[in-house]
């Protein structure tokens, strides 16, 4: 199995990272309670395989996934590790989701709370989690481009918008990458976002390569959800969706038996095939997880096997947005 992740440099301006990188945000209750010694367990043995870019935000338990990321990489070299923190998401006492912030002034604000909840001076890259509908997109990357120039942050990324926005953007200021959800049943960005974000040289870290847990042997397995986890209420997971999608899981399952693989592994050695661009986020919250993942990468797919694969999991037949309806009418990818 692969024990050192290889490197790319992420967009046409970004900094290498390693081929797969670990998206923390299960292990702030996203996904039901995570235990902190796994989840910090989980951060080292990614650190230790190689993988060098973790993504937070802010917002993920209320600043709780910032602090647990602080105490996971206290006894490591700043220099080992790059940070993506997402911000400008509001949100209230009862974990509600109120809106988006990206006014500068705002930016300023959640990135010095970002900084000190991390325990870091600078942030690697640093993103609006959202387009903010009240704040053009070029004020909101001005200010971010001062923040560069003060050195508080390195690189500007941007999350879920449209080609329209990324080419506003990129104007303003170089844009080193785009995270979007990207997967076997979510390919939106193929049609317009993915070949914008390549004209422009700009990356794409991409999250939900496994769909949330769909993309696996779990669900299959019929995997209950606990309270509080973003799965009790996607449409992808409730009834009659949710048992159309079982069965493109299914047969995605034939063929990684197949290639005597997991259908997790499977579906991240999809992603990694189409493109070094694109670099997948691993939700990883546990080190088996993490393991189970990496193994993704010696899994060599032929253009006839991928042909195959995507003919087993047609995109037009998966059933259920990939958000509630009014969480989809934020996303400017969507529009």
């Amino acid at each position: 199995m692969t024990q050192n992740l290889s490197t790319v440099q992420l967009g046409k301006t970004g900094p290498a990272v390693s081929r797969l990188a670990l998206g923390a945000m299960g292990m702030s209750g996203m996904y039901g309670q995570a235990d902190e010694a796994t989840s910090i367990a989980t951060v080292h043995a990614a650190l230790d395989s190689g993988a060098n870019l973790i993504d937070t935000g802010d917002f993920y338990g209320m600043g709780h996934n910032e602090m647990l990321l602080r105490r996971a990489l206290a006894d490591r070299k700043r220099e080992d590790y790059l940070l993506s923190v997402k911000y400008g998401a509001l949100r209230g006492p009862d974990h509600s989701f109120l809106g988006n912030d990206t006014r500068p002034e705002a930016t300023k604000n959640f990135l010095a709370y970002s900084l000190q909840r991390l325990g870091t001076d600078y942030i690697d890259i640093y993103r609006p989690a959202r387009l903010d509908p009240n704040v053009p997109i070029e004020e909101t990357v001005g200010g971010l481009a001062e923040l560069v120039q003060a050195g508080y942050i390195r690189h500007i990324g941007l999350s879920e918008v449209g080609a329209e926005t990324l080419r506003r953007a990129a104007a303003v200021h170089p844009i080193v990458d785009l995270q979007i959800e990207y997967s076997l049943v979510t390919r939106g960005i193929e049609a317009e976002i993915l070949p914008v974000a390549r004209e422009l040289g700009i990356g794409i870290t991409a999250y939900g390569v496994l769909s949330r847990g769909l993309l696996s042997d779990s669900m299959r397995a019929g995997q209950q959800f606990e309270p509080g986890d973003f799965r009790s209420y996607s449409p992808r997971f409730q009834g009659e969706n949710l048992t159309a999608n079982l069965r493109l899981v299914d047969a995605l399952a034939k063929i990684a038996a197949d290639h005597q693989v997991t259908v997790a592994q499977l579906a991240i050695a999809w992603v990694l095939a189409q493109g070094t661009d694109i670099v997948p986020l691993i939700g990883a919250r546990k080190p088996e997880r993490w393991a189970e993942s990496l193994a993704a990468l010696d899994i060599r797919l032929t253009d006839a096997e991928l042909a195959t694969i995507e003919a087993a999991v047609p995109a037009d037949q998966v059933a259920g947005t990939r958000y509630a309806a009014a969480m989809m009418t934020t996303l400017d990818s969507e529009r």
